[in-house]
């Protein structure tokens, strides 16, 4: 199941830990990538947020986005 999402990151985003964690709580993998050492990442954060790097964005499988979703919207989109 590893990375059946992904979710852009920084080290220092509160929304982005509370988000692992309540994933992680909740058996739900995913692959992280941190934008602050990717400039590919960044810039497709930049592109799903009209120009911002709002984190947590998290990519799915079908190539949808979300920006700072609840775990009940998560789970809702990956069918959990």
């Amino acid at each position: 199941m590893l990375g059946t999402v992904t979710m852009y990151s920084t080290t220092w985003c509160g929304y982005c830990r509370r988000l692992k964690s309540q994933m992680d709580r909740e058996g739900i993998a995913y692959t992280e990538i941190n934008i602050e050492q990717d400039p590919e990442s960044a810039a497709f954060v930049e592109k799903a947020n009209g120009g911002n790097q709002t984190v947590p964005t998290v990519l799915f499988p079908d190539g949808s986005t979300l920006t700072n979703p609840s775990l009940a919207q998560v789970k809702q989109k990956i069918g959990v």
